[in-house]
């Protein structure tokens, strides 16, 4: 045990939160997103080190910076309202005006590239029809927009060949049954590239620089995903790259010299650069608090903008010269009022679930935990279905453990990033065997001397949310208490009422959950609205009013289906938000209750009034 400095949720979250990156035409400034005033607006940093300088002043919507333009200052950046996401694309010209390039009540849009030559760029919008996304071309002079694919079958553009003659598509039949399409600019043509029997992944990765052949990923007779080549005109295929993990991109960069390769390696993202040619690997910096968590390569393939990220240290910006091999930091996202030190590092776990199988799982353990000085545990419910908890900095996650909770992030059965088998044993089974596999936890937490084995409670937001409300309706003895932020109570509605766009995907939800009306009784025994009587432990739910994902509605009933059975349950909702929390002040808000409930619940604390309105303002 060791003396802890504790800090309070404002320190943590004046740690801010920084992502994406493009380099400006003359590649003297970096783009990017941050949070550091409060919510997210684009900043830009000089490759060479300096100021950052804020370039939009959002004070109530979230902005996040997309791209410079090829040739000249301006940028793209998108932006919802209040968490709906239909998000718009926005070009913010020189001189500070914006311009909105998708306009419409309910449309949504999202930028897909730069024409190779870069004097177009590409974005897709539901403004026809809210099912399907079309595709546009946008001049980049006069941003005059050509009409490119109008979709009727729910294809996923992924990228526009570099002589403009193709259009790559993807289509997903469910999440382990993937397809590819090639379309023809010149005679309208579709071809289907990857006919297949069986599940097999086949995603689109990037078109070679000659426009010849398209690197795909796929898991075809492989538990995991890896990077293969098909040549356009002869059909020949052949892998390229595979890795102990899952490979889920690869990006060769704009003149064909390197290519970024990244790995899921077991919950911990890997970022390689290669050359393209020989294959052979380039050698980057290493970190020894942290790993490259993304990477974007200049166009005149000089320059690295790169992030790295560790459990105990958030998002940090660095930029690499090829030629000299140096790195050099931009951007520090972590609070001056925190050191890193006093942080925790996660641990990789695992044990055995009810039937045998191995269940990952990653470990904080706090500075202060002892065989002497026993500490309460939450187990960490992650998103999804098929999400993952990964390694990397949580300022949820270490504002926990550095009040004294242990924290387990279970890699339940039915999480990515441990082979296709492992990722389809949930299916139609949630509330049930992955539920078992957190009921499973508790025990591996009660074998470690530290835990106070009466204290430990369940977290989660969205699925992770459903999976608490699962855990105190179905195993209603098991844990202590539980925290639920926008999760699913009743499957059925939720289904039902998915957004327009959601619909050319909705068979992917039929086989893993079920179909609202023919597996209606199965649904309904997997929801926790319809068995909400059996919650007798106490419950946090926390929501936001404008989520398009998992409505309002579905927090509603819960709290009140609780509430007449007289449990405890606390409320919070947040009119500006949507699915999560994007403002600072919301989220200091939500986790000092989050705390302040777990305190009362798991350590017997009440000197603080439980937060039960309804409703945050």
């Amino acid at each position: 045990m060791r003396n802890v400095r504790q800090y309070t949720i404002e320190q943590f979250f004046s740690t801010f939160s920084i992502m994406n990156s493009s380099f400006s035409h003359d590649e003297r400034l970096i783009l990017y997103t941050s949070s550091q005033t409060g919510i997210f607006n684009a900043f830009a940093v000089p490759v060479s080190g300096g100021t950052p300088r804020q370039l939009t002043r959002s004070k109530a919507m979230a902005i996040y910076a997309v791209s410079y333009f090829p040739y000249d200052d301006r940028i793209l950046f998108v932006r919802d309202c209040y968490g709906d996401e239909n998000h718009h694309l926005y070009v913010l010209e020189s001189e500070g005006r914006e311009r909105d390039l998708t306009p419409g009540i309910g449309v949504k849009a999202k930028f897909l590239g730069w024409s190779h030559d870069g004097l177009h760029f590409y974005y897709q919008t539901n403004e026809r029809d809210p099912r399907f996304f079309d595709i546009y071309r946008m001049s980049v002079a006069g941003l005059d927009r050509t009409l490119i694919f109008q979709d009727t079958e729910g294809l996923n553009f992924h990228s526009v060949s570099p002589d403009e003659n193709h259009i790559v598509f993807g289509k997903d039949m469910t999440r382990a049954n993937c397809d590819i399409y090639l379309l023809s600019k010149q005679s309208g043509h579709m071809r289907h590239l990857t006919p297949h029997v069986g599940e097999i992944i086949f995603r689109p990765a990037s078109f070679e620089i000659d426009s010849q052949s398209l690197y795909y990923l796929t898991d075809e007779d492989n538990e995991f995903s890896y990077i293969a080549r098909i040549e356009l005109s002869t059909g020949k295929q052949s892998v390229v790259f595979r890795a102990p993990g899952n490979v889920f991109a690869f990006v060769p960069s704009a003149g064909g010299k390197y290519s970024t390769v990244l790995v899921d390696d077991e919950g911990q993202k890997k970022i390689s650069i290669y050359d393209h040619q020989s294959g052979e690997p380039i050698a980057l910096p290493s970190f020894p608090k942290g790993d490259i968590s993304s990477a974007v390569i200049s166009k005149s393939e000089q320059l690295l903008a790169f992030y790295v990220n560790g459990d105990r240290s958030p998002n940090k910006l660095f930029v690499y010269e090829f030629a000299i091999g140096t790195a050099r930091k931009l951007v520090e996202s972590l609070s001056a009022e925190i050191d890193s030190d006093g942080l925790v590092e996660s641990r990789r776990v695992s044990y055995h679930s009810f039937d045998g199988l191995t269940i990952p799982a990653f470990l904080w353990k706090p500075h202060q935990a002892s065989a002497g000085n026993k500490v309460p545990a939450l187990i960490w419910l992650h998103g999804g279905p098929g999400g993952q908890t990964r390694k990397g900095y949580s300022p949820r996650i270490q504002y926990l453990v550095n009040n004294g909770y242990a924290v387990l992030g279970v890699n339940y059965r039915g999480s990515s990033g441990y082979g296709k088998t492992f990722l389809a044993a949930d299916e139609r089974k949630h509330g049930r065997e992955p539920l078992w596999d957190c009921v499973e936890a508790k025990k591996f937490l009660a074998s470690l001397d530290y835990i106070d084995t009466s204290k430990i409670g369940v977290i989660g937001a969205s699925f992770g949310g459903y999976m608490v409300l699962a855990a105190l309706a179905f195993t209603p003895e098991e844990f202590a208490c539980g925290v639920d932020l926008f999760g699913i109570s009743n499957w059925v509605r939720m289904i039902e009422s998915f957004p327009p766009y959601w619909s050319p995907h909705l068979e992917f939800y039929y086989k893993k959950m079920g179909h609202p009306v023919a597996d209606q009784d199965l649904l309904r025994a997997l929801s926790p609205a319809f068995h909400a009587d059996k919650i007798i432990k106490p419950l946090m739910v926390v929501q936001g009013a404008n989520d398009p994902r998992v409505l309002r509605a579905e927090a509603d009933e819960i709290v009140e289906a609780v509430r007449k059975k007289n449990g405890t349950v606390e409320y919070m909702v947040f009119p500006d938000e949507g699915h999560g929390l994007t403002k600072k002040t919301n989220r200091v808000t939500a986790y000092d209750s989050i705390v302040k409930f777990l305190d009362r619940h798991l350590r017997g604390l009440e000197s603080n009034a439980p937060t039960d309105n309804g409703s945050h303002s």
